[in-house]
């Protein structure tokens, strides 16, 4: 079975800033993939490239063993595209929005319209499928915007950090839209900032950083990457969160991590289990007041930023036609009929 995605060797510069430097990436089909990295990391421009919106200046990309540059019309066909915002028609009802990109992908009338019902169904819009989609709320329009891109039945779909700006039901709710989406054999690859979504939602994490793949794997194996285990200690009183800290500070291998506000601390430790006990020795031997203690594994947020390092500037990556942000030239664009 051909790969979701292939990319050998795959570069991009807009002027003097390398948006992708040499990217690696191999993806089994059959999986939600996610990519992250910190802003200007390459990770739109990888998206675009595989949607054929960019080209590469060097190196070869394979969307289900198809050659983007040398036959972008075939890649259109099998890929569907959902950007950061939803782009559905709100003059026209969810139904007619659905018809009317099915026929855009050539579509006969009855197909259309037997795909659009599918689709509001599918996306528990079926009751609101004849309003009028400017009376939608943004969950609402956002699981109409997956549906459009759907109803074409693509091989894989690409989504653009999709819940972004969602409140947390709706945010649940398209994530559980999308985990079923496998089982139906559509491949998924995402962007996303939100590395709660990527924990939840990818079978793979790619992550990027200055135009390169620096991690990969599952979560649960970026995460045993990071090495420690990390004991948090809540105390009562802010009093108490000094020597709480001096107690973590001899049983650590790194240096600990306090948030006043919530008072507690944490550091990160070897042989966690054996230094849980020490923690509790300690701070009961100075007469901490604990509210709670734990021991748990790295969060994908630490596991992240140990790989991407601090905040820097980076060159950062031209913006999609009609952003204010940016000053790149915009690169060649394509229907969304051609999705």
């Amino acid at each position: 079975m051909p790969l979701m995605i292939e990319a050998v060797g795959l570069s991009r510069s807009f002027g003097k800033v390398a948006a992708l430097n040499g990217l690696d990436v191999r993806l089994e089909s059959g999986q939600v993939a996610a990519v992250l990295g910190p802003n200007g990391a390459g990770k739109t421009t990888f998206l675009r490239m595989i949607s054929t919106l960019v080209r590469p200046d060097a190196g070869t990309l394979r969307v289900c063993g198809v050659d983007v540059t040398a036959e972008p019309a075939r890649v259109r066909q099998l890929i569907g595209l959902a950007g950061q915002h939803a782009t559905v028609e709100p003059a026209l009802t969810g139904r007619e929005n659905l018809q009317l990109i099915a026929r855009l992908f050539g579509q006969d009338r009855r197909s259309a319209r037997a795909n659009a019902e599918e689709m509001l169904e599918r996306l528990r819009l079926g009751e609101a499928g004849d309003r009028l989609v400017r009376t939608y709320s943004g969950g609402m329009r956002r699981r109409l915007d997956l549906g459009a891109s759907l109803v074409g039945r693509p091989q894989v779909l690409l989504l653009d950090e999709p819940t972004t700006g969602l409140d947390p039901r709706s945010r649940i709710e398209l994530w559980d839209t999308i985990r079923t989406l496998t089982t139906d054999g559509t491949d998924v690859l995402l962007t996303t900032q939100y590395l709660e979504e990527a924990d939840r939602l990818a079978d793979t994490i790619l992550i990027i950083d200055h135009g390169q793949v620096v991690a990969s794997g599952t979560a649960k194996e970026l995460k045993s990457r990071a090495g420690r285990d990390i004991v948090e200690i809540h105390v009562r009183d802010r009093a108490d969160l000094d020597p709480a800290v001096r107690a973590l500070a001899r049983i650590g291998a790194e240096t600990p991590v306090v948030d006043q506000g919530s008072l507690m601390a944490s550091v990160a430790v070897d042989a966690g289990p054996e230094r849980l006990r020490e923690a509790l020795r300690q701070v009961g031997e100075l007469g901490v007041h604990v509210e709670e203690v734990g021991l748990r594994r790295p969060t994908l947020d630490e596991v992240f930023l140990s790989l991407t390092g601090p905040a820097e500037p980076r060159g950062g990556e031209p913006q999609p036609p009609g952003s204010s942000a940016g000053t790149e030239p915009e690169p060649e664009t394509v229907s969304r009929s051609a999705r």
